[in-house]
Order: C-alpha cells, then sequence, then structure tokens
C-alpha cells in the first residue's frame, strides 16, 4: 500500500478504512497498516486538539465502519463492505454464545443499545476491593473474605467478556459518552455504548455474505489484504486480521 494521506480528522480515518476494509487502531506486525502510524504526533493526548482518541466515536456514529476490539483484543475498524464476511468468519469459527456471555449479549439486543456502565450495573461487576486474609481475622471474618474475593475473581472478567463478544463480532461499539463539566465541555475518557451490528447497521446488510461458509469468508478477507497490503505475507494477515 502506498502511504496515504496523513490522518487528521475523524473523516480520514473512515476513508481509510473504506478504502483499506480494515484498519488497526494500533502499530502492529504489518508495516503501515495503523491509525497510530498515520497521525501526527501533534494530535496525540494534546489539550484543545481532537485527536484519535476523540475522533473514534465519530467515525462509530456515521455508520460507515465498525469500530471495536477486533484484531486479537485490540481495537480497530471495518468497513460495512467487509463487515458480514468477517462476522461470518468469526462467529461460524468460534463456540457458540453461552453463560454470562449469551445473557449479556441478549441484554444488549433486546435494550437495543447499552453503556458499559449500564452492563456492569446490570450483571452485579461492581465489586468491592479484594481483602487479603490476616493472621488477626476470626473464622467468620476469613470466610466472608473468602466469599468476596471469590465473587471478585468472576466479576473482574468484565473485560475479558466484552472483548471477547466484539472479537466474535456479536456486538460493536455504537459512540462513547463522556462526562461534561461546568463549561458544557466533554472530559475524561468515554463510556462506550454497545450495540450488536445487526441493531446497528441492519440484518439485511449483515447478511450480504451471499450464504458463504467460514473459509470461503476468510478466504476473500485474505485475497483482498493481500491485494491492499503488498507488504504483507498471507501468514501475516491471518496473524495480525484473522
Amino acid at each position: 500500500m502506498e502511504k496515504p494521506i496523513i490522518l487528521r480528522s475523524y473523516k480520514s480515518i473512515e476513508n481509510l478504512t473504506l478504502e483499506m476494509g480494515f484498519l488497526p487502531f494500533f502499530k502492529n506486525g504489518i508495516p503501515d497498516f495503523s491509525v497510530e502510524e498515520f497521525t501526527p504526533e501533534e494530535y496525540w493526548f494534546q489539550e484543545d486538539i481532537d485527536g484519535p482518541w476523540e475522533w473514534k466515536g465519530a467515525v462509530a456514529r456515521n455508520g460507515k465502519c465498525a469500530y471495536g476490539k477486533f484484531f486479537h483484543g485490540k481495537t480497530g475498524y471495518i468497513s460495512l463492505k467487509w463487515l458480514p464476511e468477517f462476522a461470518n468468519y468469526r462467529r461460524k469459527s468460534t463456540a457458540k454464545l453461552k453463560g454470562i456471555d449469551k445473557k449479556i449479549y441478549e441484554a444488549i439486543d433486546q435494550c437495543g443499545s447499552l453503556t458499559s456502565k449500564e452492563i456492569k450495573a446490570i450483571f452485579g461487576f461492581n465489586a468491592p476491593r479484594k481483602k487479603r486474609i490476616t493472621q488477626s481475622m476470626d473464622m467468620d471474618e476469613v470466610e466472608n473474605t473468602i466469599e468476596t474475593n471469590s465473587q471478585k475473581e468472576v466479576k473482574k472478567g468484565f473485560d475479558t467478556i466484552m472483548t471477547r463478544l466484539q472479537m466474535q463480532t456479536y456486538i460493536v461499539v455504537a459512540d462513547f459518552e463522556y462526562s461534561i463539566d461546568k463549561h458544557n465541555k466533554p472530559y475524561g475518557w468515554g463510556i462506550a455504548r454497545y450495540t450488536t451490528p445487526e441493531q446497528f447497521y441492519g440484518k439485511e446488510i449483515m447478511n450480504a455474505c451471499h450464504g458463504h461458509s467460514a473459509a470461503k469468508s476468510k478466504q476473500l478477507i485474505v485475497e483482498h489484504l493481500l491485494k491492499m497490503l503488498p507488504q504483507a505475507s498471507e501468514s501475516q494477515i491471518l496473524k495480525e486480521i484473522l
């Protein structure tokens, strides 16, 4: 791929994703294939200057590219042209949803969308801090601490579950919501709002892979990326994207 125009806005990220089909956020094993590599330093973590962290919400909201943790637990963008093939491959290549994963997915689907904060509240992920057992504790205190720690071990897996659901393409990020200061300006890290691709883009779009098998979808993605990324080998594409 020839080096594209430097990324200076959410629109430039959107356009590059539409051209490439896939665009990881962070630098990876394929050179010249990430938002990070094409965004000037002055747009990263600068006060009063929007950059890639702020742009991601605008790209997601616009509905032409999906955003989420798609690439081995790391974030990136996929165009709607290629999302159905990617979802077809990922969903058919992984185990069916079950347990808490299935319950969270069904809650998001039934509600249309939920923020990470809402999901944590619904499913009880807001656990107290882990307590340490000491010699001065009596037996009741020890038993209560063991129970609290056990609950904490279960609940601390929230990020893992949400990453897994995104990797399997059952959910995507629809937007980010920010706290507002007294000057009516957003601040802090945005809270992700999750939805399903079918809710956000429509079932017709998500079913547009013509009944392909997982192997066929994988083949089409690899062939496309080999054309778009002459600097990459098939093994690199499989490692970084699939």
